[in-house]
């Protein structure tokens, strides 16, 4: 592949080589100005944009047909880990502000009249908490005529509930891990995920991923002690372990201290769906029991399908739970670095086949993120073509003559942070998706601006060259 765009959408089967050339400039084109809306992407071009909106308008165009081939990419990413975590979780996108959009539905009962559609995606990270792509994407709306019904929803079987797309997902995690053999996938979801069919099909055939879901519910369990929550408080508390909570809108981040309590369990089938068999997993009780006055208290139950037996093993369990915020600061990527939420397009079938290529920008912008920190020491060419470092440094440091050697990628991707508003004070820590997005902007203006001049510069160079000598 000549650039990132080829190697992650390349392979897309369109029907039509037009179609994939055409996705691969609107790609990097999105991908230079992810806050821009479609002209402003092409650079405010009319035939560009033109193409681009026939492209959304094509038939053979597809959210699935698109990101296909960014699965692959992403199945070659996986392949080289011995651990990888699939998130799931699921994100709305509100249209309220463009009523003409056709097909969309409701998406909140609380906030009437919301509509848009429903995202239910699964991200693949390695331990260290980098994206390594998306496994699976649902996208859809709600029928109106069947919103709030949520009495007759019980009545329905699993497979036509709308929580069979924790299913799906794991249907499609399944099909990874038979791709990558030598690759241990644990599937990781919310309280949300707590849904005992998902147990039963974790346990039923050998092989499948592994579950690692935080408990919702006080299931009834095979044990003297009748119910889960009462299961686990009988447990010893095996050790404390040190958690660092993440900053939230108005609290600062902290360690909390947790208590842990691990052990195995035997989760009874519940009397709607006693036709199911008890499930066998572990639980590991993590809580906090000294925290700050008005703050409220951490506590997870998890339930996983790996075996927890020793102390180091549960520590091991909450710390991969905590890379499941990762797809939140994705969702956060997609909607406020990728502005996908303000797309005017007109219909659902057009919002899902951009939605498609911002997934694969936004992952790309926190997949440059994180990996700063995870490989911060290699050459900043394994992310920037040569013209983009360039242009970076020289604007960065007032010199028009680039470096020999390019620099870091973490030195690399401050300079980015830097033109996006992030001033690397000593308590700054690393550099974030959002000053990413802003500082990416800003590069690929200053990127066409850098490439004009030094041409002017080369050209200058020549015709003094040959004045000098001729």
């Amino acid at each position: 592949p000549v650039d990132w765009a080829e190697a992650e959408l390349g392979q897309a089967q369109l029907g039509d080589e037009r179609l994939r050339k055409r996705l691969l400039v609107m790609a990097r084109d999105f991908y230079a100005r992810p806050q821009s809306n479609v002209p402003q992407s092409c650079n405010g071009d009319r035939a560009k944009t033109r193409a681009a909106y026939r492209f959304f308008d094509h038939a053979q165009v597809s959210m699935e047909a698109v990101l296909q081939s960014h699965y692959a990419a992403t199945a070659a990413r996986v392949a080289q880990q011995a651990v990888v975590l699939a998130a799931q979780d699921t994100t709305s996108l509100n249209y309220n502000t463009h009523p003409a959009t056709e097909n969309l539905g409701p998406i909140s009962s609380t906030a009437e009249g919301a509509v848009g559609l429903l995202v239910h995606d699964t991200m693949a990270f390695n331990l260290e908490g980098t994206p390594l792509g998306l496994l699976d994407l649902q996208c859809w709306a709600r029928d109106p005529a069947q919103f709030g019904k949520k009495h007759k929803r019980r009545q329905l079987p699993f497979e036509q509930k709308e929580s069979v797309k924790w299913l799906r997902s794991l249907e499609a995690v399944a099909r990874m891990q038979s791709q990558c053999p030598q690759t241990q996938i644990v599937s990781v979801g919310d309280r949300e995920a707590d849904i005992y069919e998902l147990f039963v099909w974790g346990t039923a055939e050998p092989g499948r991923p592994r579950l690692l879901v935080r408990a919702e519910h006080n299931r009834r369990v095979q044990d003297e002690h009748g119910y889960l929550w009462e299961q686990m408080a009988a447990q010893p508390v095996a050790g404390i372990q040190a958690l660092r909570v993440p900053r939230r809108t108005n609290r600062a981040a902290r360690t909390a201290h947790l208590e842990v309590r691990f052990g195995a369990v035997e989760l009874r089938a519940p009397q709607t769906r006693a036709k199911l068999p008890n499930v066998k997993l572990w639980a590991v009780w993590a809580r906090e029991s000294d925290a700050p006055a008005g703050i409220e208290p951490v506590e997870w139950m998890l339930l996983t399908t790996l075996a927890v037996e020793t102390f180091e093993q549960a520590c091991e369990k909450l710390e991969w739970y905590t890379r499941r915020w990762g797809i939140e600061v994705f969702h956060r990527t997609l909607k406020s670095g990728c502005q996908i939420e303000n797309r005017q397009l007109g219909s659902a079938d057009r919002i899902e086949a951009c939605l498609a290529i911002d997934l694969v920008v936004a992952w790309r912008i926190f997949h440059l993120t994180k990996l700063g920190r995870e490989i911060p020491d290699v050459p900043c060419t394994v992310y920037f073509e040569e013209i983009e470092w360039q242009a970076l440094v020289g604007f960065i440091r007032q010199d028009p003559i680039p470096p020999a050697k390019p620099p870091s990628l973490r030195e690399a991707i401050r300079m980015v942070a830097s033109l996006g508003g992030f001033l690397g004070r000593k308590g700054d820590g690393e550099p974030g998706t959002q000053t990413i997005w802003l500082g990416l902007q800003r590069l690929d203006d200053i990127s066409a601006a850098w490439k004009v001049f030094s041409k002017m510069v080369s050209l200058t160079h020549t015709v003094s060259s040959n004045r000098t000598y001729g």
